[in-house]
């Protein structure tokens, strides 16, 4: 792999624009290189070969240039390329590095001076960056020192060791540990040497008479009590250093710190909406130690893996400019290289420790407190889980593809042979029994289009893990996501396959209505691997979607964040696979599944929860957005809680046109419908993509985009628009000879939800590009303790 494609596949994503532009370098390289070639005298292949056939042959002796100079050789003024100095700006503390070109009046120095003067701003661009970004770890490394002393001192509180607080206890086992150790000294010397010794109190006694005495006399046996002395000296210093060590830290911390309350339940949000004051009195109990523990931890990982990718900005743009130096030195046939990297190296950029010696103390920190002193266990811990792509998921992937394609062959090829198209109860099981098998082909479409969506993710260089918010090293690639949703289609076919009877004979009623559990069976199963407790089966992302989902369904109550509306709008596009499950509790809660037999859109409570659970996902986005208005006074999510209004009353008004088929309904279906796609589809391309910006660097798009075909981004927005209104086939009532209604039913609902799949690409694209453009590459944790500085500046 060439340099340039390592060089962008190893940046931090977030941190792109500030690394060393190689490519832009690169093309003025050219320019030289062109320029060069331009200019050169053309001499044949063959004459030059012949030329060098007659030169005098001196390889055996010719001394290599890098043999070392003489100690008195002076550098080559002359020949030097150019000069590099170090100029204030506007008279600040900061520094920039400016290069003057030696070289300028000869043929083509043009082209070298733009060329040098786009390397010092690369490189100025780099060290400004990364000087900022060293002042910030320093800055946060200051507050994770005060939590740590804070964490300290509550860990003594909570669990009390008595060894700490009894100094004369610890001063006596001291003396009695000397002691000890003197007189085993003592036995094991000879007689003659065992009378000079002396105890421990004994000598310090001597030490103290012989100071106030001002006696020196060292001959005979005083030179042997000085040893003694001396050594039990030291052995003292050591014994008070290690009291020193483990000497805990001030308890009057506490006195000035506050807990913060960091998790969100819908009880602290009542008491915050009903003004009840936070409770942040420290409780000294295990259990908040071991929240306050973890919350710190959590913390420590994240400042650490911070440290590492500044690490390795470092590492890699000093790398860049290595490489591009000596491509330069190739080009031009100079020596200039070893010049300009002494400079870098001797640069902030090259000769900063900082980074290193917090990582440093991050690994000493954690692997004491958190690690009980296992540095294998802490550095485990601390050091970021790559993600491996494993064979057997591969293996199974294509063993479940598989086995989807053989049932799908088997399916259609039963369905001819039996002619079951021309069946009596065709009509009759397409109302009851293909309701329910289209929940799961809902559900394989989206994890379908979710797995695409990673793939080009990662393809484009999508941060999507970042984003979300995913636990580092258990986020799904689209490997596993495809995994998954081809091991659901080969349930779901496999359980189609198993009551694929439409016999119905109204006589005999000669059919297995057990047959008919199928389904709910699957579902059942769906249900029960999700809240599997056990480590099986992505356990962390099944969790993690939980999470999500309860927090959708709990709206308001719950502190808004990105994964939490995001699923909220996948939810949008599933409202068919909502009413799925509601006729799944009315045709077995009510008995309809032995009979095969539809009465549920007979029933009026059925028709009414018709109109609830359509509305569900659109009323949890619009008390999302309510809340964020509240919180952020964002006009903004005023405005999009309107299209989610707008939305849910055309969704109510096709419903109801659809059980009613009166005039007014139609009507009112047609203005509300037209009134919330056109919102939408506004929403959709400016706020949640960021397009149709006139004024752009690309015209009607963004000033940045990942994709190169510009025409990626024109087709997309037609197509949107386009299945925006696919609403239109409700209104107007639209038939296909050959498809039945509830076909239809679930083609469109199926559009929609790959209009959704599109949808997610470009909305994280733009978020991603946000935080690009914000430097964000790191979640905040929040942190235990809330330390009141007033108080601190008072005393």
């Amino acid at each position: 792999m060439k340099f340039g494609k390592e060089f962008v596949s190893q940046m931090v994503p977030e941190w792109q624009q500030a690394y060393m532009d190689y490519d832009y370098l690169k093309t003025h390289l050219k320019e030289i290189q062109d320029f060069k070639r331009s200019r050169a005298p053309s001499t044949p292949k063959g004459l030059k070969r012949k030329l060098s056939l007659y030169r005098a042959f001196s390889g055996l002796t010719r001394r290599s240039n890098n043999s070392p100079k003489s100690p008195t050789a002076q550098p080559d003024i002359e020949n030097q390329v150019f000069l590099v100095n170090s100029v204030r700006e506007g008279g600040s503390v900061a520094r920039r590095h400016e290069t003057v070109f030696l070289r300028a009046a000869e043929e083509g120095g043009e082209y070298e001076m733009v060329y040098f003067r786009r390397l010092d701003d690369e490189f100025n661009k780099v060290l400004t960056f990364y000087k900022s970004k060293v002042e910030e770890v320093v800055k946060e490394a200051e507050v994770l020192n005060k939590q740590m002393d804070g964490l300290i001192a509550f860990r003594i509180k909570v669990e009390k060791p008595q060894r700490w607080f009894d100094s004369a206890a610890e001063m006596a086992r001291l003396a009695s540990d000397v002691a000890a150790s003197t007189a085993a000294l003592s036995a094991s010397t000879p007689h003659s040497v065992r009378g000079t010794r002396r105890t421990f109190m004994e000598t310090i006694e001597e030490e103290r008479l012989s100071r106030s005495q001002g006696q020196s006399d060292e001959s005979g046996d005083d030179k042997e009590i000085n040893e003694v002395r001396s050594s039990n000296q030291n052995v003292r210093e050591q014994k008070q250093n290690s009291i020193k060590t483990i000497r805990p830290a001030p308890l009057e911390i506490l006195d000035h710190v506050k807990i913060n309350n960091t998790v969100e339940t819908p009880r602290s949000t009542l008491k915050a909406f009903l003004n009840v004051p936070h409770q942040t009195k420290l409780n000294f109990n295990s259990e908040n130690l071991k929240k306050v523990e973890g919350q710190l931890q959590q913390a420590l990982i994240e400042f650490y893996h911070k440290l590492r990718l500044l690490k390795s900005y470092s590492f890699l743009n000093m790398l860049a400019f290595s490489k591009i130096m000596k491509k330069y030195d190739k080009i031009t046939s100079r020596n200039a290289s070893k010049q300009y990297l002494k400079m870098v190296d001797n640069s902030y950029l090259g000769s900063s420790d900082e980074v290193t010696r917090l990582m440093e103390r991050v690994e000493a920190t954690f692997i004491k407190h958190f690690a009980n002193s296992n540095r294998t266990k802490g550095m485990r811990i601390l050091r970021p889980k790559a993600n491996k792509e494993r064979h057997g998921v591969t293996f199974s992937l294509g063993f479940f593809a598989g086995c989807t394609v053989a049932l799908i062959l088997a399916l259609a090829l039963i369905i001819h042979a039996r002619n079951i198209l021309d069946k009596k109860g065709r009509t009759q099981y397409m109302e009851t029994m293909f309701p329910l098998y289209s929940l799961f082909g809902f559900i394989i479409v989206h994890t379908l289009m979710y797995a695409a969506n990673i793939y080009f993710w990662r393809r484009y260089r999508v941060n999507y893990s970042f984003i979300f918010g995913f636990k580092e090293g258990t986020e799904l690639g689209y490997r596993e996501v495809l995994l998954l949703s081809s091991a659901f289609a080969v349930l779901a076919l496999a359980s189609v396959l198993a009551n694929l009877d439409m016999e119905m004979d109204p006589e005999t009623l000669d059919y297995k209505a057990i047959t008919e559990l199928v389904p709910l069976g699957l579902v059942v199963l769906v249900i029960v691997i999700l809240l599997c407790p056990f480590n099986i089966i992505y356990r962390s992302s099944r969790f993690f979607l939980l999470a999500c989902v309860f927090h959708c369904i709990c709206a308001p109550l719950y502190k808004v964040s990105l994964p939490d509306f995001f699923l909220a709008d996948q939810l949008t596009s599933q409202v068919q696979a909502i009413r799925s499950l509601e006729f799944y509790v009315c045709y077995y809660g009510w008995g309809d599944y032995k009979l095969r037999a539809n009465s549920c859109k007979t029933n009026d409570v059925f028709n009414t929860f018709n109109f609830i659970v359509a509305a569900i996902p659109y009323w949890s986005r619009l008390l999302q957005c309510l809340r964020r208005l509240i919180e952020e006074r964002d006009v903004t999510q005023g405005l999009n809680a309107l299209k989610y209004l707008s939305t849910i009353l055309a969704i109510s008004a096709r419903t109801a046109y659809t059980l009613n088929k009166g005039m007014s309904w139609k009507i009112a279906a047609w203005i509300l419908s037209v009134t919330a796609a056109i919102f939408g589809t506004y929403w959709d391309l400016v706020k949640d993509w960021g397009l149709l910006q006139p004024n752009s660097d690309n015209r009607w798009l963004r000033d940045k985009l990942l994709i190169p075909h510009k025409s990626v981004y024109f087709g997309a927005m037609v197509l949107n628009v386009l299945l925006k209104f696919a609403w239109l086939q409700t209104v107007l009532n639209l038939r296909v000879p050959f498809l039945h209604r509830e076909t239809m039913i679930a083609l469109v609902a199926v559009l929609e939800i790959f209009r959704r799949g599109m949808w997610n690409f470009f909305r994280l694209e733009n978020e991603h590009l946000n935080n690009v453009g914000k430097y964000r590459a790191f979640k905040s944790v929040p942190l235990p303790f809330n330390y009141d500085e007033d108080e601190n500046k008072e005393e």
